[in-house]
């Protein structure tokens, strides 16, 4: 599938819209970002969490960077075949990553059907 970076975040925009606003309105000091591939240049990770989880932070909001929530557009491309499967793609890594800012780590997100 093919789709341009510009449209490509159009679309994540949509599915952050999208998601329950109880997932999304405790997620403080977090941006939302989406890269090509990630730094090793592989097509086999779809998204990230790149900061602390709310369970492992003791003192914060003085100054600290935003935790990043980062989309790889071209594996997402990869693996979906029409527009409806990348859009529930993006769901999934959303959730997934949004899961992990708030401590649930990848066993049970599996346990849950998000991993």
């Amino acid at each position: 599938m093919q789709l341009d970076a510009e449209a490509f975040e159009a679309m994540v925009v949509d599915e952050l819209d999208r998601l329950p606003d109880d997932m999304v309105d405790g997620l403080e000091n977090v941006v939302f970002v989406v890269e090509d591939r990630p730094e090793d240049g592989s097509l086999d990770l779809l998204g990230l969490y790149d900061g602390y989880a709310l369970t492992e932070r003791d003192r914060y909001g003085m100054g600290e960077m935003p935790d990043r929530i980062i989309l790889f557009r071209e594996p997402l491309l990869a693996i979906a075949a029409d527009e409806q499967e990348l859009r529930e793609e993006i769901h999934v890594t959303l959730v997934h990553e949004i899961a992990h800012f708030y401590g649930i780590d990848d066993d049970r997100l599996h346990d849950l059907g998000w991993a």
